[in-house]
């Protein structure tokens, strides 16, 4: 069965918001042959210039069917007026489509459709506190990455786009094709969507931070025993020499700092996969699902099924 993306475009788009997921989809369908079927649509059809002034051609808002929509952001959602074609056309197309989706500000075509009432979205962060205000019925979860509730996804900032694409593509392909799609990018095989859009690593020291290689190495090795000792060894560090300079840099201690990778690890497989709970605690390093549930409940206020049910409803 092949699915037909239809990626939105708009006067003063940006262009990576639409290149981002376009490429993921191109590269998943190279591993899974007649998945995809990408269409750039736009009010009308023609050149659209992006916010960089680089164009883009696309074809005029049609009738579908689509499987997945996805609404580029850019400086054109500060014009919404200038939308309403494309504002209504999603709100017609909606029941239709299997998902839809936003990347950066075009979360705001989502909520002007009315697609978030009452739902749980996020989107760029510098534009957080504008967009509450706007839709205060939209329950918006600033600092993610992406997040998914049911059949609307919505992601933050420009690269979270891609994310969100390689999550969209697990869901329907499987983590294979995700993870060999992400390779082929040479992007994270994918940054969980309940990462904040500041980063737990921009937190603990840093991309160019003293410990930021360290956490890197820690990410790839969630399901292992990762000790203070085994993190200062592999920071050719003493034991105690090194929990005491990650904590003055990073201001959290050693097991604190792989607690909250594990949960944004855990978090993004409980929402966005049909695994076991039992088998995601077990690859996101917590041994027991029960040792999971206290830190979940601990870091969201809720267990790993009831995250699960909230992403599915």
């Amino acid at each position: 069965m092949t699915r037909t993306i239809a990626v939105v475009i708009f006067p003063g788009f940006q262009l990576l918001d639409a290149a981002g997921p376009i490429g993921a989809f191109e590269i998943a369908g190279r591993y899974a042959p007649q998945t995809y079927a990408i269409e750039v649509l736009a009010a009308d059809a023609g050149e659209v210039a992006s916010s960089s002034g680089v164009r883009m051609s696309a074809a005029a808002l049609g009738e579908g069917p689509y499987d997945t929509v996805v609404i580029s952001g850019g400086d054109g959602t500060r014009a919404l007026g200038e939308l309403s074609r494309i504002v209504a056309w999603l709100r017609a197309i909606a029941p239709s489509a299997r998902r839809v989706t936003s990347v950066c500000s075009g979360g705001y075509v989502l909520a002007e459709a009315g697609l978030l009432d009452g739902r749980r979205a996020t989107t760029h962060w510098g534009r957080s506190d504008d967009f509450a205000r706007r839709y205060p019925k939209v329950r918006l979860e600033p600092d993610r990455i992406f997040v998914r509730d049911g059949d609307v996804w919505t992601s933050a900032g420009i690269t979270a786009g891609i994310d969100l694409s390689l999550a969209l593509v697990e869901d329907d392909l499987g983590a294979g094709v995700a993870r060999r799609t992400a390779q082929q990018l040479v992007v994270h095989q994918r940054r969980p969507g309940g990462q904040s859009q500041f980063s737990d690593l921009l937190d603990m020291g840093g991309v160019h931070g003293r410990f930021a290689d360290l956490m890197d190495w820690a990410r790839e090795r969630l399901g292992e025993r990762l000790s203070v000792e085994r993190l200062a060894d592999q920071a050719a560090m003493s034991p105690r020499h090194f929990a005491r300079a990650f904590t003055a840099e990073t201001g959290t201690t050693p097991a604190k700092a792989i607690e909250r990778l594990r949960l944004e690890a855990a978090r993004t497989r409980v929402e966005a996969s049909h695994e076991p709970i039992d088998r995601v605690a077990e690859a996101a390093g917590f041994g027991d699902p029960e040792r999971m549930r206290r830190a979940f409940l601990r870091a969201f206020g809720q267990p790993p099924q009831a995250l699960r049910r909230a992403a599915r409803s």
